[in-house]
């Protein structure tokens, strides 16, 4: 008995006994701020930070990427258990709140930087981007303007707009009903949430 505990013992210090290790995946949807909850409402989600990807200018700000010319996207970075949400799920919850119709940039913010992208980490990643596209262009009967992109280096947003929705509830419910996401997402998914 003794010895079956110090094997157990030795196991567990060598981390051969834990969980996956934590993934991360990359989505643009328009404004991060709109992207952070509904990735924040999942378990198995660890966390979510708004930030840039996609461009060719180190560490931008937030001035120069909405000013465009960088090539960057706002984005938001999922980092999640794979032993308790799936990738497949996050992608479901990508496409039900993004209108994947729209080459010009989602509800009232426009130009590159909101364009909607799914950032690939590795070649599973890609396979089940393509395929949760295929499925949403099936059911939209449309053509999805959003395109499947290598992940590229992400830079973190400022302070200020981290987890935004939650130290700023008043003016984020403002913005987001102002900017008319909630309606068009109903326009383009219909309420199945």
């Amino acid at each position: 008995m003794r010895g079956l505990l110090v094997l157990l013992c030795l196991l567990l210090s060598q981390g051969v006994a834990h969980g996956a290790e934590p993934r991360s995946a990359l989505f643009a949807g328009g404004c991060f701020w709109c992207m952070e909850p509904p990735f924040d409402e999942l378990d198995g989600v660890l966390s979510t930070t708004s930030g840039y990807a996609g461009g060719d200018v180190a560490n931008p700000s937030y001035e120069q990427v909405t000013a465009g010319g960088t090539g960057h996207r706002e984005v938001v970075r999922v980092l999640f258990d794979p032993d308790k949400v799936s990738y497949q799920r996050l992608l479901e919850v990508y496409w039900r709140n993004v209108d994947p119709l729209d080459a010009g940039g989602q509800f009232c913010d426009r130009g590159e930087s909101y364009t909607s992208a799914l950032f690939v980490a590795d070649e599973a990643q890609r396979e089940a981007a393509q395929r949760s596209k295929r499925a949403a262009a099936a059911q939209l009967g449309e053509n999805i303007v959003t395109p499947i992109l290598p992940a590229t280096d992400f830079y973190p947003a400022e302070e200020y707009h981290q987890n935004y929705y939650r130290k700023n509830p008043a003016r984020y419910h403002f913005y987001k009903w102002n900017c008319g996401r909630a309606q068009r997402l109903e326009q383009v998914w219909g309420g199945g949430g």
